[in-house]
């Protein structure tokens, strides 16, 4: 007989214990309509509130729940990271705890999963619950990176998706430290495909994205995946340059020509200023990419486990009278 396939759902959280059980209340039953052997494995992101107390009693009521818990806060895309890592099954779904993205589409995936996709990706429809701000820039982040990037990266997707085994293992193979995961998702390929969903509101709690955090995640992602911002300060370099040439040679003309009398200090500031202004910006270009580079060339360890507790069904059996 054919052994069963399985399924592993990673689901990153920091600061999330008011919506945790919730959250499982709603998947739990998704995953037993599924003919699936189906782990959930919840990684705590070195939260400050009750997350991974209600992740342990969460593992405590469910077998099938395994629990990571970081040495420190690494961010969401390292948080993920280390449940991609820890997964081990046919196929792995990605997918927040806030209930934005709702559970019950996982069985979705799984069709066309079934069908031969090595990628089933969410697409939002509609973003419920979410500022005009919020979808606005959101959109248009998605679209320049779009435009930028030679990595084709779907627009309006977010994490919430399902990796068949060989796009999973292709993606643990990629280990480096600026992490853009959904850069990250569509470089390794393979067959991929868009289910579209409604986008619900936040169940409970807060974002924990404010619009710093979210315009320096915006710069990750095009820094990670385009060279662009690099070449267009070499065109703006190389523009300012022939019109500083430009009107080099035109005061010289016509210093010869008309004399040079002591004036112009208003325009000789503004030339300096925008000249000044533009190398600067240059400068700050190339100052992100190299320190992405000083970065990389550390080789820390992407983030550092403080404990693992693995689904009860995947224990050792205990010793005869232990």
């Amino acid at each position: 007989m054919n052994q069963r396939q399985s399924l592993a759902v990673v689901v990153p959280a920091y600061n999330e214990g008011e919506g945790l059980h919730a959250f499982h209340a709603r998947l739990a039953p998704v995953l037993d309509g599924l003919d699936l052997d189906s782990r959930v494995i919840y990684v705590d992101d070195g939260s400050k509130d009750d997350t991974w107390a209600v992740m342990q009693a969460l593992a405590a009521s469910d077998p099938r729940v395994a629990t990571l818990r970081l040495s420190r806060n690494f961010g969401k895309e390292l948080a993920m990271t280390a449940g991609l890592d820890y997964a081990d099954a046919d196929a792995v779904v990605v997918i927040d705890a806030d209930l934005q993205d709702p559970p019950e589409i996982i069985a979705q995936f799984v069709e066309r999963w079934r069908e031969g996709y090595d990628v089933v990706y969410g697409t939002r429809a509609e973003r419920h619950g979410e500022s005009w701000l919020k979808k606005a820039t959101a959109a248009m982040f998605y679209r320049f990176i779009g435009r930028i990037s030679p990595t084709p990266i779907p627009a309006d997707t977010g994490d919430f998706r399902l990796l068949g085994r060989r796009a999973h293992q292709a993606l643990k193979g990629l280990r480096e430290r600026h992490r853009f995961m959904k850069g990250l998702f569509a470089w390794v390929g393979f067959r991929q495909v868009a289910l579209v969903y409604q986008r619900d509101p936040r169940h409970a709690g807060t974002s924990k994205f404010n619009y710093w955090k979210l315009w320096n995640f915006a710069i990750e992602g095009i820094t990670s995946f385009s060279a662009a911002p690099l070449k267009l300060a070499t065109y703006v370099g190389v523009l300012t340059a022939l019109v500083a040439f430009g009107f080099g040679l035109w005061v010289v003309g016509k210093a010869i020509v008309f004399g040079d009398p002591v004036r112009g200090y208003p325009s000789l500031m503004a030339v300096m200023l925008f000249l000044g202004g533009v190398q600067l910006m240059a400068l700050g270009v190339i100052g992100e990419y190299l320190g992405r580079l000083f970065m990389e060339s550390k080789q820390r360890p992407l983030y550092l486990l403080d404990v693992v507790e693995p689904a009860r069904h995947d224990r050792e059996p205990p010793l005869p009278g232990a």
